[in-house]
């Protein structure tokens, strides 16, 4: 049980740091999530964002991050 406690405390700290660095993307007005590609849709009382490219881009960068991870823990 002692392993499960270790493992959420581990993902709480990896979301922390997400958030934070998400802050700080923010604050550097970098256009992500405005990318050509990202789709938007204005009605007269909704509002639909399907961030796209966006999507992409982050998949991308994931993919790579998680197979140098890979390469470098063999």
């Amino acid at each position: 049980m002692s392993e499960l406690g270790k493992m959420l405390i581990f993902f709480g700290g990896v979301l922390i740091a997400i958030g934070l660095l998400l802050v700080l993307l923010g604050r550097t007005h970098l256009p992500v999530g405005r990318l050509p590609g990202d789709i938007i849709y204005r009605g007269k009382n909704t509002t639909v964002y399907f961030p796209l490219a966006t999507s992409i881009l982050l998949s991308v960068i994931l993919s790579i991050l998680f197979y140098v991870i890979g390469r470098l823990r063999r």
